[in-house]
């Protein structure tokens, strides 16, 4: 069983908003999901983007794929950096004190 991060379509024609979700890669686009992790509205400018960046990370660690466009917005949370760093702790090549001060210098960088 693959599990894939993808939208999930809400709203009505012409004005959808999206959950971002994990979910089974064989049930359709709005079928069942696993869990819902965050909220993305491109009918707002700026695109309004809601994300539980821990369960992401979670989900990318555990093996889940990732759709072109959920990969577009794990990109602006750096997600996939906060991913590389925890392999590389994981693995030994870096230690907890540097990987806390790479993940607070990408939170602070984050925030402003």
């Amino acid at each position: 069983m693959a599990i894939k991060i993808r939208l999930q379509r809400k709203g009505r024609k012409g004005l959808a908003f999206y959950d971002i979700v994990i979910a089974n890669d064989k049930s359709p686009r709005d079928g069942n999901f696993i869990e819902k992790i965050g909220n993305y509205n491109p009918n707002t400018i700026p695109s309004t983007i809601i994300l539980n960046e821990e369960l992401a990370l979670k989900w990318l660690l555990n093996g889940a794929k990732v759709t072109n466009t959920v990969k577009y917005i794990f990109h602006n949370f750096d997600i996939f950096l906060k991913k590389h760093l925890k392999i590389g702790f994981n693995k030994g090549l870096i230690t907890k004190i540097d990987l806390d001060k790479k993940l607070n210098n990408l939170n602070l960088k984050g925030k402003k």
